[in-house]
């Protein structure tokens, strides 16, 4: 076993933490972001109703169950990547007739704060009430999102029903990750993982014609928002159904577990719920997130900026909340090993047993360097190649529609190419380090060459060919470094991890999107007014409101001269931030531990792809023609 596994299991001194570090190292076997508390529940299990629930049904997975569950997995990864390529080459166009351009940045970085809280609690709501209620609510708020969003008449309404949609479609990343590591071992993990990707092949090059056509067919963006809301449940049922199908098998085998949480009066269960759900953690969270990175990207657009005193208040209530944050999730392990007794001891019992995020998996060094190196990872891609690259190229490089939202999903793809060429390659070697130190080294040398050829007299296809180191870095950077994440966690707290990973995932794009929305807000408007000429300058603000008046102006007239020259010095500011947040990429890579995967606990248990899971974690031996992997699914036993 890892340094990282001992020093997170290790009891302590006294008899009191002892007690309590062998109810932790019970823990959870591939669930959610529970820190396992000592004898919580007060009946001595340390498993919430949702997880017992889960195990009941991996206990009575049947192989058609499974083919159906991944099938269904596939098919909602499809839907959504398909409407993410298709929004993505529309929400310029969508604020911009809201008269409100700049304001992609913003709409991002609600969807970064949104994303970036939602994980754990998500993870926590399939703990608390079961994955099947997880994903139904999780698709619930993707079709009320899109149902705003199509009818929305003002770009408040369009930003406001980011809540949803980001609180929905961030529900469904986290639950498809959580159930693919529920149902495979890890060697097979970083290959499955890349499933909900695989769509990326396809989907970047018809989803800007879909756009595109939709557009140009109906005249508005709408429709292309709205039928999102009836496909995506839809492709849902055949996951529904297995779920469903497997919890009333699960009842018929008796190992269905009894619900807890919701018994009692009222006041228990909103206790219970207030508990389990750890929701004052959760409100600390959201809001110190949310009064941090938003003001980060209006107040360049403030006539006194940083000095502004909403600013100034908004960031210092939100740095006091994240540092409160830490103390309410240590609180009711703090008042056990300290042995607080009293009406204090009873308060501390329902402040954060179960605490959203499990502060002592930063024990491990491999998961805190994984967490670090993915948080820059995407704080660079949100100051290069997302959001406004897109405009750059349209502005700058005088490209159309198409052309620019083709070459932005060239990363897609290709990074989506190259993450399963390394998840084949991890699955027949078992190891992964290397992998993600190699991708460290070119998604940072692909940054270079993009702020080298980010000229408009650089030929478009060594911009393309930037695109493609970026994205072969990025493929061998994210995979592999989840799975290496999930790893170090152990067999108690694999899902913990992911949920963790994929939540610093979207701190580091709202930082990104904050920084890059506040650079692009200062330098645009200063420097339209700078370079514009005279009879122009009066139109700097609708400029910088609109891409379509930018577009307006012909190429090579003073003004589009002035427009590409401020878009172009404003992309290489940001790229060199960019540059410069890759320096802790390359370093945290070289902090991960070179795990021999098919040695380890895998964190599950029953049937999985890659095997069965025995009560210890390490796979049976069910002999010839019964590992239950992908190439063997389909032949008769």
């Amino acid at each position: 076993m890892s340094t990282e596994r001992e020093q997170h299991n290790a009891p302590a001194g006294m008899d009191d933490e002892k007690n309590i570090s062998s109810q932790e190292a019970k823990g959870l076997e591939g669930h959610s972001d529970v820190l396992t508390p000592d004898n919580a529940s007060g009946d001595g299990s340390s498993m919430q109703d949702g997880v017992k629930a889960i195990e009941a049904i991996s206990q009575s997975w049947t192989r058609t169950a499974l083919v159906v569950a991944y099938f269904s997995i596939f098919l909602m990864a499809f839907v959504t990547s398909l409407e993410g390529q298709v929004i993505n080459s529309l929400v310029v166009f969508v604020t911009s007739s809201f008269q409100n351009h700049s304001m992609v940045s913003t709409i991002n970085v609600v969807q970064g704060v949104i994303n970036a809280v939602v994980k754990p609690p998500m993870a926590k709501v399939a703990d608390v009430f079961g994955r099947t209620e997880a994903f139904c609510v999780s698709i619930a708020l993707y079709t009320l999102g899109y149902i705003v969003m199509a009818s929305s008449q003002n770009v408040s309404n369009y930003a406001a029903a980011q809540i949803f949609y980001s609180a929905g479609s961030t529900g469904l990343m986290i639950l498809q990750q959580v159930f693919i590591a529920d149902t495979t071992d890890l060697s097979w993990r970083a290959l499955m993982s890349t499933l909900p990707d695989l769509p990326f092949l396809v989907t970047t090059w018809i989803g800007s014609i879909i756009g595109g056509g939709i557009m140009s067919s109906s005249g508005s963006w709408r429709w292309a928002y709205g039928m999102w809301a009836i496909i995506l449940p839809v492709a849902f049922l055949p996951l529904l159904f297995s779920l469903v199908m497997n919890t009333r098998r699960a009842k018929q085998l008796g190992i269905a577990p009894e619900r807890k949480t919701l018994q009692g009066s009222v006041p228990q269960i909103l206790a219970n719920l207030w508990r389990d759900l750890d929701m004052g953690g959760i409100i600390l969270l959201s809001a110190s997130f949310a009064l941090i990175l938003i003001p980060c990207t209006i107040a360049g657009t403030l006539p006194d900026g940083w000095q502004n005193r909403e600013v100034i208040a908004m960031i210092t209530i939100g740095a006091i909340l994240l540092v409160i944050y830490p103390c309410w999730e240590m609180s009711t392990r703090f008042g056990r090993k300290h042995g607080v007794k009293g009406t204090l001891a009873k308060v501390l019992e329902y402040t954060a047993p179960y605490p959203l995020t499990p502060l002592h998996l930063l024990k491990s060094r491999t998961f805190t360097a994984g967490c670090i190196l993915i948080t820059f990872y995407f704080v660079a891609f949100y100051l290069s190649v997302f959001p406004y690259f897109y405009s750059y190229l349209m502005v700058v490089r005088n490209l159309d529609m198409k052309s620019a939202t083709y070459i932005t999903q060239i990363f897609s793809f290709s990074s989506t190419v190259s993450s399963i060429i390394i998840s084949v390659i991890i699955k027949l070697t078992k190891r992964y380090k290397w992998f993600v130190v190699i991708g460290a080294s070119l998604y940072t040398l692909g940054l270079g060459l993009m702020m080298k050829y980010r000229t408009e007299t650089s030929s478009l296809s060594a911009i393309i060919g930037c695109q493609v180191l970026i994205g072969f870095g990025g493929g061998m950077l994210n995979v592999p470094t989840q799975l290496g994440v999930q790893a170090s966690a152990g067999h108690q707290n694999v899902a913990t991890a992911t949920a963790m990973f994929l939540t610093v995932i979207s701190i580091g794009s709202a930082i990104g999107s904050a920084i890059s929305g506040a650079v692009w807000g200062k330098n645009i408007p200063a420097k339209l007014t700078e370079y514009l000429p005279e009879a122009a300058k009066a139109n700097a603000t609708v400029i910088y409101g609109d891409i379509t008046a930018a577009l307006a102006y012909e190429v090579g007239t003073p003004e589009r001269i002035a427009i590409s020259r401020s878009y172009q010095e404003t992309m290489t500011t940001l790229l060199t931030i960019a540059v410069c947040m890759c320096a802790p990429i390359f370093l945290c890579s070289l902090f991960m531990t070179d795990y021999k995967l098919d040695e380890m606990e895998q964190g599950v248990k029953g049937l999985v792809i890659g095997g069965e899971i025995g009560e210890d974690g390490k796979k049976k031996d069910v002999g010839k023609g019964n590992t239950y992997n992908p190439l063997t699914w389909f032949k008769r036993s």
